[in-house]
């Protein structure tokens, strides 16, 4: 189910790109550069273009909301991160493989000692 949310927010996302960049825009800017100041899509579509559009915005943009809503709670509901399972299965792992071995702990006794030298002066 979870991928399937994903599959369905991305194709969620990539019409709602689609239909908004479709849209003219109200103040000229780059539609007009490009196709002129009198609406080239929409004149060859029909005036209703406009209006359906605006309506696809609103339902995709709805779509998309729902869809990223939903995974944000089907994530949570998941669980851990791929870190901490990483960090699971590293520990699950790690007495298995070393179950033969006795293992040492390092402490700061076992480490070479440290001499301090003489300080000189100035």
């Amino acid at each position: 189910m979870y991928v399937f949310l994903i599959v369905f927010h991305v194709l969620a996302c990539l019409v709602l790109i689609g239909v908004i960049l479709l849209q003219a825009g109200k103040g000229g800017g780059l539609s007009a550069e490009f196709g002129g100041g009198g609406g080239g899509f929409q004149s060859i579509f029909g005036t209703k273009t406009s209006a359906f559009l605006t309506r696809a915005t609103a339902v995709c943009a709805v779509i998309f909301l729902t869809t990223s809503l939903t995974l944000a709670l089907v994530s949570a509901k998941r669980g851990e991160s791929i870190v901490e399972r990483e960090v699971t299965k590293e520990q699950k792992a790690q007495p298995a493989a070393t179950a033969g071995q006795k293992q040492t702990p390092v402490t700061e006794t076992s480490a070479a000692p440290v001499q301090a030298q003489p300080s000189q002066p100035k």
